[in-house]
């Protein structure tokens, strides 16, 4: 089992900045975890954003957010974070982070295991 909390999200300005935390509770080391952030829009199907290995050494994003944001990990500190710059009203969402064990990387929301209860970003133009 594993308990995921993120926070971080908020109200930010078009051409702004947040880093979003997710925190992971575990009995397993959270290293052997794969890590991803979705996020769902009002009406929206949930959408990959980005995916994380175990380790941190590889990384994958969705199109409309590469150059943008970054996803990472400090697994010290059981954490995986998602920065985002440059935000517009489109990333306007609810946010997501999951995990999901002994898998490298994974962008499917079906393939993860466990989800957090999510955080609202919403961007003004």
């Amino acid at each position: 089992q594993v308990q995921l909390v993120e926070s971080g999200g908020g109200l930010v300005q078009a051409g702004g900045s947040l880093r979003l935390s997710c925190a992971a509770s575990s009995g397993r080391t959270f290293a052997s975890y794969a890590m991803g952030w979705f996020r769902q829009a009002p009406g929206k199907e949930r959408e990959f954003i980005a995916a994380i290995s175990g380790s941190g050494a590889s990384t994958d994003y969705a199109d409309s957010v590469k150059g943008r944001f970054t996803i990472s990990r400090d697994n010290t500190k059981n954490t995986v974070y998602l920065q985002m710059n440059s935000l517009s009203p489109e990333d306007t969402a609810v946010y997501y982070c999951a995990a999901v064990a002994f898998r490298r990387l994974v962008t499917i929301s079906n393939e993860y295991d466990y989800w957090g209860q999510g955080t609202q970003v919403t961007v003004s133009s």
